[in-house]
């Protein structure tokens, strides 16, 4: 099921970070669980409009109920859901990712992402949450900077964080059937948030189901949401110490290397054999991702190849890729195990990158 998890969050995270960025619905009043159109969900059309989708929550409550999930719950959920149009004409609407297609240059991508005013209120927020940050680095591993520059890159520090409902449209979604084993896992999983206590009212996120501070899914959520400042409750929505400390046990959960780097910027002399160093293997996942790096070499290796870091070096003995976004004779970075981490958040290069990048600007 990770993998499932993976994907999905790629979906959440990746195709729907767009729509999150450039929205301008005006939010409703807090506590008001709107439909992603700022109209509060009951004003919506009656359920009973549609047969076909009511017959699919009679499947939804049984598996709910195996799950241990109260008839009260679902007696207080199901009668207030129903299909939105705008959810799946998002959903239908996202490119399809051809690989045919050109990859755009990273730099006007880093421009966007990593930006002075990014920089700065990450600063503020790391000063913020220093103490806390300090202390979830020493228990996880994790850098401080990582974990706020996450929070950056999801809801640019909390600014928005979604206001479509996340029942609704997660319902929608799994009921659309087109990714059905992927969503219906994550509404049950919403609907057992919700039999747990959290309000409803918190429970609203992207139009994928992507949630909170870190953009969590629900099964993710699930998963990895810790406590940060000792209330007893894994609050992502309001408590920053939360969000943070949910972001780095997100990370040890997959697999973050005490002490090592995600990576560096080096320069590449212009005589380099790019052919000797390609990679042999075959990605498992996240091919054209993958497929952009080079094969694994230590840093002395690198060195040994002419490949220097233009800053903070790492220990010799380091494994690496290599990898140009924006193609030879322009930037270059040797990354880590750590950096694959951070693809494990959102497997594009141009987000890990950005992340990496913006982590450093922010301890700096």
């Amino acid at each position: 099921m990770r993998s499932a998890h993976k994907a999905l969050l790629a979906i959440a995270t990746l195709l729907s970070g767009a729509a999150l960025a450039q929205t301008t619905t005006t939010p409703a009043p807090t506590g008001t669980v709107t439909g992603g159109t700022g109209t509060p969900i009951a004003q919506a059309a009656p359920l009973g409009t549609d047969a076909a989708f009511q017959a699919y929550l009679g499947t939804l409550r049984a598996k709910a109920r195996a799950m241990g999930i109260r008839d009260a719950t679902m007696d207080s959920v199901f009668p207030t859901l129903t299909v939105n149009p705008r959810v799946i004409q998002l959903d239908r609407s996202q490119p399809g990712g051809s690989f045919d297609a050109l990859i755009p240059p990273f730099e006007p991508y880093r421009l966007q992402h990593v930006d002075a005013q990014r920089i700065g209120r990450g600063r503020m927020a790391y000063a913020a949450n220093r103490s806390k940050l300090a202390a979830i680095e020493a228990q996880t591993g994790v850098p401080e900077q990582i974990m706020v520059a996450i929070y950056g890159h999801e809801t640019n520090y909390g600014a928005f964080t979604g206001d479509f409902d996340l029942l609704r449209s997660l319902g929608t979604l799994a009921y659309e059937g087109r990714r059905r084993s992927l969503f219906e896992p994550e509404f049950l999983a919403t609907l057992k948030m919700f039999d747990s206590g959290i309000p409803r009212s918190q429970l609203i996120g992207s139009w994928a189901g992507a949630t909170g501070f870190p953009q969590f899914l629900p099964t993710v959520y699930l998963r990895v949401a810790k406590d940060g400042d000792g209330d007893g409750r894994a609050n992502i929505w309001t408590s920053e110490a939360d969000a943070l400390a949910s972001i780095a046990n997100y990370f040890v959960d997959a697999g973050w290397r005490k002490g090592e780097p995600w990576g560096v910027p080096v320069s590449v002399p212009a005589t380099f054999n790019r052919a000797s160093v390609a990679s042999r293997s075959t990605p498992p996942r996240c091919v054209r991702v993958f497929s952009r790096h080079s094969r694994w070499l230590t840093m002395a290796e690198w060195r040994q190849r002419g490949i220097v870091p233009t800053g903070a070096s790492l220990p010799e003995s380091t494994l690496a890729t290599l990898l140009e976004p924006d193609g030879p004779g322009k930037t270059a970075y040797l990354l880590t195990g750590n950096y694959r981490v951070i693809l494990d958040y959102n497997c594009s290069n141009f987000y890990a990158l950005s992340v990496g990048l913006l982590a450093d600007a922010v301890k700096n």
